[in-house]
């Protein structure tokens, strides 16, 4: 399977999927995009840039969204043409994927929405490769069927994405047995991002214990992962969407020398 022309799974290095949880101006968009190319480059890992155009599955209607998906595909056009990068982006339609697919070279499912079959469908069917986010209330071993219908559907392959597990109220768990459990049927990404999400925790939003981040990070690494994902942001105190999850770019730097020095090991 490849990300645009990076090679993901099969014994293929470590991918770093990395971005904005959400879209909230241009230049900001694509300044992000570069200094993760930059810190990628550093640390000799291959990019795919993600961003969301629209966050659907807010806790508030206040929250904001981003900047929906006319306006957000014309943003991620730009940040591919002048970065380059690989584009991976979320779809909550089955309308929506045709149109992002014009510029992304991934489409990711949420995770509140991974058994949509007519979701998946319209995906898969752009010949594009499938994100598809673990439901925080599925097993791992459940994940294989909406794997099969990217399968069903496309050719241009699915992986899964770890994120944790409900765990009683506002809490979610990382059972480390499920990443090689999944990893059995397709090659398996790890969000270190939204698996420290306290769901509902802000009242009006998702809080986030973002300290966590890396030490769930290196783990995963560990056990041996295809993929990493990591949102970032500039200030994550004042980012509009899930910002308590997220680290800042300088947090990022250091935590990727840790994890490709321990991917290093286990080779």
């Amino acid at each position: 399977m490849r990300i645009g022309g990076i090679p993901l799974g099969e014994g293929a290095p470590l991918v770093l999927i990395s971005g904005l949880n959400v879209i909230e101006s241009a230049e900001d968009t694509l300044e992000a995009a570069r200094t993760l190319r930059a810190l990628a480059d550093r640390h000799g890992l291959p990019l795919v840039f993600k961003a969301s155009y629209d966050k659907a599955n807010r806790s508030s209607l206040e929250s904001y969204r981003g900047p929906g998906i006319d306006e957000g595909v014309r943003i991620l056009d730009r940040v591919k043409r002048e970065t380059g990068l690989p584009i991976l982006t979320d779809v909550h339609e089955p309308g929506q994927a045709k149109i992002a697919a014009e510029v992304a070279d991934c489409l990711q499912i949420p995770a509140f929405l991974c058994r949509q079959t007519d979701l998946i469908a319209a995906c898969a069917q752009t010949g594009l490769p499938v994100n598809i986010k673990k439901g925080q209330f599925m097993a791992p071993e459940d994940v294989r069927l909406a794997v099969d219908k990217v399968r069903r559907f496309g050719s241009g392959g699915a992986f899964v994405t770890e994120r944790g597990t409900t765990f009683g109220y506002q809490q979610l768990v990382v059972d480390m047995r499920a990443l090689a459990r999944m990893r059995e049927f397709a090659p398996v990404c790890f969000d270190a991002t939204h698996a420290v999400q306290q769901p509902g925790a802000g009242g009006v939003a998702s809080g986030g214990e973002r300290r966590y981040v890396g030490p769930l990070a290196r783990a995963a690494v560990a056990l041996g992962i295809d993929g990493l994902f990591v949102e970032a942001h500039p200030d994550p105190e004042n980012a509009p969407c899930d910002g308590p999850s997220q680290i800042d770019f300088e947090a990022l730097d250091g935590l990727l020398g840790e994890v490709t020095r321990v991917e290093r090991a286990l080779r």
